[in-house]
């Protein structure tokens, strides 16, 4: 009787300490100790123009990067012929991806110290340097980084406002540097992010603000913009297009490659329509006008991130 009454009074304590601690509230994680989660955006998954053959020289798996090298930094010339520069971070998809921003119920700041949540990274179907902001509205005694992940958001049933705003955030490995912006203001400084519980880096470009009519679409896609490119090789040869380079200015690294806007200019979008005119026609092309005359080869090859960091 006694080994009897035993187990049940064993049995009680377990169950109410087991209820006991499902109901603490969970301990929100350390950015600064998390576990980080391991990026590569040349994989065969992930990339379309930048993919690693061995023989390439891109960095290796969660190797950090150094856009401000080629191929990852472009001269081209502008609509009016000025001389710019941008970063490239590959073809992009047209559909954003979600980026979840907490907010306290009833303020109108982001929760201070909260990182936001992604839920894809490179290699990714869905996967987007695109993201469309989503508001998350948790209680006003929301501890910052309680919640990681978008599993986590689910479970706690919080509510979400859909906002108007894509922001342009690649994710990258850790370490990744890029110096430039086209506002002196803005910072080339990683973020840190929440990917299912780990730790994300990204950086953010705002060289002009992104917005999009959420009340014609679910999910609006990413504005365009043309760019014309010509290649050493045309993209109708054998090994023409992107393997080949692009044709540049003897001696320089300066393409005649054009874009259609700028960044001031409304219409403006760091996600380019590619177009691809021929190389005979490079010593003609200066600017957009001319370009305009210039024998396009191939239409909308590929939809890239370049957003323009320099205009001279």
């Amino acid at each position: 009787m006694k080994t009897y009454l035993g187990f049940i009074l064993i049995t009680a304590i377990t169950l109410f300490s087991s209820c006991l601690y499902d109901n603490l509230e969970p301990e929100p994680l350390d950015p600064d100790n998390a576990e980080k989660i391991s990026v590569d955006r040349f994989s065969a998954d992930a990339g379309t123009l930048f993919i690693r053959d061995g023989s390439n020289g891109l960095p290796a798996p969660n190797e950090s990067i150094n856009f401000d090298l080629p191929p990852f930094i472009t001269k081209g010339l502008g609509p009016n012929g000025e001389k710019v520069q941008y970063y490239n971070f590959d073809a992009q998809l047209l559909a954003p991806a979600p980026i979840y921003v907490l907010f306290r119920e009833g303020e109108n700041e982001p929760v201070e110290g909260q990182l936001n949540i992604i839920d894809v990274i490179p290699g990714d179907g869905a996967y987007n340097d695109f993201w469309r902001v989503k508001k998350v509205i948790v209680p006003f005694d929301y501890v910052a980084n309680t919640v990681t992940s978008y599993v986590k958001i689910l479970e706690n049933g919080y509510s979400f406002e859909e906002a108007n705003i894509i922001v342009n955030c690649p994710v990258v490995p850790e370490g990744s540097t890029t110096s430039m912006r086209y506002h002196a203001s803005e910072s080339v400084e990683l973020n840190k992010g929440w990917y299912r519980g780990k730790l994300v880096f990204y950086f953010t470009f705002a060289e002009k603000e992104i917005t999009v009519d959420i009340s014609t679409s679910e999910n609006p896609p990413v504005p365009l913009s043309d760019i014309f490119v010509t290649f050493n090789i045309n993209v109708n040869e054998p090994g023409g297009g992107p393997p080949s380079g692009f044709v540049v200015e003897t001696g320089t690294e300066q393409t005649h490659n054009i874009i259609q806007t700028l960044p001031e200019e409304d219409d403006y979008s760091p996600l380019w329509f590619v177009k691809v005119y021929d190389n005979a026609d490079f010593n003609s092309v200066s600017d957009l006008s001319s370009v305009l005359n210039a024998t396009i080869l191939a239409s909308g090859v590929a939809l890239v991130n370049c957003p323009v960091v320099k205009v001279e």
